[in-house]
């Protein structure tokens, strides 16, 4: 796992700069190459061949091609087979292989790969540039292009440091953001950066100052599979390939673990493949409520890991700024902060760890997807009358009843129930959706701050044109993979896990998984009203307690409602007082003020609306004006 960054001049004092400003993805090596076209930067954090020969930037045999990598290739030493009689390898390192690939079959070098991978090949002979970010958007990749300048690097704060760019907010990400509580969008919250996006390479013609942006790869659910047995035993199969494939490293590894079934599936094939003994780690806060530290410990005792427990008090909200520094975007996911000192915890033992996130996208984990097939096929079919009739007989329930249906219904008050309302009269299956997961609707956040646009219209043709009843539980996953999943699941975990220069790694994202997923009908991944992951489930029976199997999910809560009661209300104060509101101008002081005063009465709902609020201050004060703040 590394740090790279690149730009079509030559600036030896930039390049320092922004090298240092990346440092934290690899600490153990730097290097840099410039030739009259390009210069290219390397922070290596050393994973596979330790030694000096692993070090960045690396070249082919000629010189002529030159690569700059951040990642692993888990099929690396299947295709360095095929390529060794052809080839001379001079380390033991995936990313020669890259290199010496591409010279092979070119820009298709992207899809022979299976792995995580961010990188930029400069080949001379072409005077051309290929980026490339892997099929699901493990690992990141920023880039800047304005007249004849071209730039590029793992972070946005890398490119920053180009006096060029004018620093400047970009409204156009603030919808995205609001929606998923991260931008998903490919244009950044700064002026004319952007992302690569997953599964996508971009070419850059060096003397034409032209660039070509080309998608070699898309999760796209198509049900073909047919015999529930033969995919069930698959799917078991390559869960434990994939597994066994990412414990290739010459430093320690473990794993984080939940307690859930997704990390406990992992962690129990770990113990089965590994080749030194497993460590696991988990995260949690003091307060029992908000701790999963008893399901984890009994995992790791029934696994046989040795364990290492971090428990959080309210004072951990003072590593806020540095979280939200180390996002480059703004990003209200609360599991940030956890994270981020789980892994501060973490490097302490290992530097690799194996974590859980893509299994609830591929084989439907989350509530909301169960909601969304209810009511299509209940709720959706009634008159107008009897929805009418429905919503005011759940609003009039008892707190305790609602709250088996859902564990938050009472803290979601008497807003979380409107929202509910708002669910049931959905129209179109994007507006349904977006009711349930949206931390701000598009009524809300017209209020918030003008938004002007058709937010369930823009969805609804992006991943919902052509759904029906048999397909829609794909269609949410589609975009739970392609949105929410990149840029907070995954962003969360690079930019959390590299600030310590820990190495993530998300064996349920392997190609092969992957593809096998996206054949499932929906029919195997629920089954019942509450049978989530019907399939994941089936297929790991044995390998983790009945008792995990069993356990009903359960979301990572972090006591948000409490900090702001607390200690995040003077600087709620500070940000969120009418005359900063009204200086900074772009958000309406009214709606604000509504959510504040109706805080007590819906606790958790208008929370989880503040805390993006406040997460975006935060980021806008620290990037946008250059001021320090702390807690």
């Amino acid at each position: 796992m590394c740090g790279i960054i690149g730009f079509n001049w030559r600036d030896p004092n930039l390049m320092k700069k922004a090298l240092k400003k990346i440092e934290h993805r690899g600490p153990d090596a730097s290097g840099t190459f410039s030739d009259s076209w390009m210069s290219l930067g390397h922070r290596r954090l050393s994973i596979l061949d330790l030694s000096e020969r692993g070090k960045q930037p690396m070249s082919n045999e000629s010189g002529t091609v030159w690569i700059v990598f951040n990642g692993e290739i888990y099929n690396f030493q299947e295709l360095k087979k095929e390529l060794k009689q052809r080839h001379e390898f001079k380390s033991g390192t995936d990313t020669e292989l890259i290199i010496h690939l591409y010279e092979e079959i070119g820009d298709r070098v992207v899809e022979k790969l299976d792995g995580m991978f961010a990188f930029c090949i400069y080949d001379m002979k072409k005077n051309k540039l290929l980026l490339a970010r892997d099929k699901s958007g493990i690992k990141p990749l920023y880039y800047y292009l304005k007249g004849s300048r071209f730039m590029f690097c793992s972070e946005i704060k890398g490119l920053l440091e180009f006096k060029g760019i004018n620093i400047k907010l970009n409204r156009n990400a603030l919808a995205p953001y609001f929606a998923f509580r991260t931008n998903t969008g490919v244009e950044t919250f700064f002026s004319g950066i952007k992302k690569l996006p997953a599964g996508h390479c971009l070419s850059f013609f060096l003397k034409q100052k032209s660039h070509c942006l080309k998608k070699y790869w898309d999760w796209v659910p198509h049900p073909s599979l047919k015999s529930f047995p033969l995919a069930r035993d698959l799917l078991k199969s390559l869960l434990e390939s994939s597994v066994k494939s990412q414990l290739m490293s010459d430093v320690p590894y473990g794993i984080y673990l939940s307690g859930g079934i997704d990390s406990g599936t992992l962690a129990a094939l770990m113990k089965k493949y590994a080749t030194q003994p497993l460590r696991s780690f988990s995260v949690g806060f003091e307060e029992e409520e908000h701790s999963e530290a008893k399901e984890s410990k009994f995992l790791a005792d029934q696994i046989g890991s040795a364990h290492h427990e971090l428990l959080l008090g309210h004072n951990s909200i003072k590593h806020l700024p540095d979280v939200v520094y180390h996002g480059d975007e703004p990003m209200a996911d609360p599991t940030s902060i956890p994270i981020y000192l789980l892994s501060k915890f973490t490097k302490k033992y290992c530097t690799v760890v194996l974590t859980g996130e893509g299994a609830d996208e591929m084989f439907a984990g989350y509530p909301q997807y169960n909601f969304i097939r209810m009511h299509s096929k209940f709720v959706h079919p009634m008159p107008h009358f009897l929805k009418k009739m429905f919503v005011g007989a759940v609003s009039n329930m008892p707190a305790s009843f609602l709250n088996k249906g859902f564990s938050f219904a009472s803290a979601l008050g008497g807003k979380g129930k409107e929202r509910f309302g708002n669910f049931v009269h959905a129209g179109s299956f994007a507006e349904q959706y977006l009711q349930q997961v949206a931390i701000f609707n598009e009524c809300e956040q017209k209020a918030l701050y003008g938004f002007s646009g058709k937010l369930y219209d823009a969805y609804q043709k992006k991943y919902f044109a052509g759904a029906n009843s048999s397909n829609l539980v794909s269609s949410c996953q589609r975009l739970d993979f392609k949105e929410s999943m990149v840029d907070d699941l995954l962003m969360k975990l690079d930019k959390n896990t590299m600030a310590f220069s820990v190495e993530g790694r998300v064996p349920f994202l392997n190609s092969k998984i992957m593809d096998f997923a996206s054949t499932i009908p929906d029919k195997w991944k629920i089954s019942g009203l509450r049978g989530n992951k019907h399939i994941l489930r089936k297929a790991v029976e044995g390998i983790i307690p009945s008792q995990t199997m069993k356990r009903k999910k359960r979301h990572f809560f972090v006591p948000i409602d409490n900090w702001i009661s607390g200690e995040l209300s003077g600087l709620l104060e500070s940000l969120l007082s009418p005359q900063y509101l009204k200086k900074q101008g772009i958000f309406k002081p009214e709606y604000i003020s509504k959510i504040r005063s109706g805080f007590k009465s819906s606790k958790l709902f208008y929370a989880r609306q503040l805390w993006a609020i406040l997460n975006f201050q935060l980021w806008h004060k620290i990037y946008i004006e250059n001021e320090k703040v702390t807690l």
